[in-house]
Formats: structure tokens, C-alpha cells, sequence
């Protein structure tokens, strides 16, 4: 049986997404997101067959939320073993942000997949860096003020990611929105 990669996200309006790309540059190796890339994961659930996939969706359907605002503010960056290796728009603290992602979190335990043990860290990724990225600092000093927002989150959506020497392509198997 096939195994697909998945991962619950929110995805940015189309404005938001372009105020990103217009921020993306300035790093040299940096590898840029492309705007169909761009999403706030609320859950990584990795690689699992069409079978507990369908029991993610039908958990997922069960997920209670109301719309509510949700901006970006600032920039930051991720490191491992003391080198960079993203750089992100910051999303602002939000308790229905944290809300939704612990009810997306508890449907993905119902449905049988292992609890997350990472802290959740709300932001949109903006590039990748390796060993050969230049230097992040002015780039981090230059976009500190970011600030977009807030749009009205109304839904959330399930997504695939397939890997490719390019880089991730994502499709949204499954869209999940609010309703009265």
C-alpha cells in the first residue's frame, strides 16, 4: 500500500502571499518559497497509507472552530546545531490560533497517530538555507517590521507534500471550513 506525506495548514490569502514574495531576497543560497508553498502548518503528520488518511479527514471533519483574524508580524529564523536553516514570517500569538491547532492535534490523536512532540511555533515559511546560504542578519534587520494583516480565517485544509529534487510540492487533498 502507498504512503502518502501529510500536514494540516492554514493558507495565506493571495495579497499576503505576494507581500511575502516581495520580501524574498536579500540571502544569497537562500531557497525562496514559491507562493503556492507558503502556509502556517498547524500539524505535521508525515508519511502514512490512504487508510489512516482516511481516518485523519474524517477526525479533521470534527474539528469545532470559529472564524477569527490572524496577522504576521516580524521575522525570524530557525537553527540547527547552531547554523540557520529557514527564515520565516512570525504569525502574532492568537488564543484562537492555539485553539485550533490543539483541537486539530487532538483529531489527529483520535484517528490514531502518535502525539507531536514539538512546541508549536505559528509562522510562514520563507526560505531554506544550507551551508552555502549567505549571512541572514540584514536581511532579519531589513524585514523586521513585517506586518500583514489580519484576514479572517475560515478554514483550514490537509495537505500532501511530494518531494522532489526541486524541492516539496504540496496539494490540498481535503479543505475543512467553517460552518454555522
Amino acid at each position: 500500500m502507498s504512503s502518502r506525506r501529510l500536514f494540516v495548514a492554514l493558507r495565506p490569502p493571495e495579497d499576503f502571499c505576494e507581500a511575502l514574495l516581495d520580501a524574498m531576497e536579500g540571502v544569497s543560497g537562500a531557497r525562496w518559497q514559491d507562493a503556492d508553498n507558503l502556509h502556517i502548518t498547524l500539524r505535521f503528520i508525515g508519511e502514512i497509507d490512504r487508510h489512516m488518511q482516511a481516518d485523519v479527514i474524517t477526525a479533521l471533519e470534527s474539528v469545532p472552530f470559529r472564524p477569527f483574524p490572524i496577522a504576521l508580524s516580524g521575522v525570524g529564523h530557525f537553527e540547527r546545531k547552531g547554523r540557520s536553516n529557514a527564515i520565516w514570517a512570525q504569525v502574532t500569538s492568537s488564543p484562537q490560533l492555539s485553539e485550533l491547532q490543539h483541537s486539530v492535534e487532538m483529531a489527529c490523536r483520535r484517528a490514531g497517530l502518535a502525539p507531536e512532540i514539538r512546541k508549536f511555533v505559528p509562522h510562514v515559511t520563507l526560505a531554506r538555507l544550507n551551508s552555502g546560504s549567505g549571512p541572514i542578519g540584514d536581511w532579519l534587520a531589513t524585514q523586521g517590521s513585517l506586518a500583514l494583516g489580519p484576514w479572517q480565517v475560515d478554514s483550514f485544509s490537509l495537505y500532501e507534500s511530494d518531494l522532489t529534487p526541486n524541492g516539496p510540492i504540496y496539494g490540498e487533498i481535503a479543505e475543512f471550513r467553517y460552518t454555522r
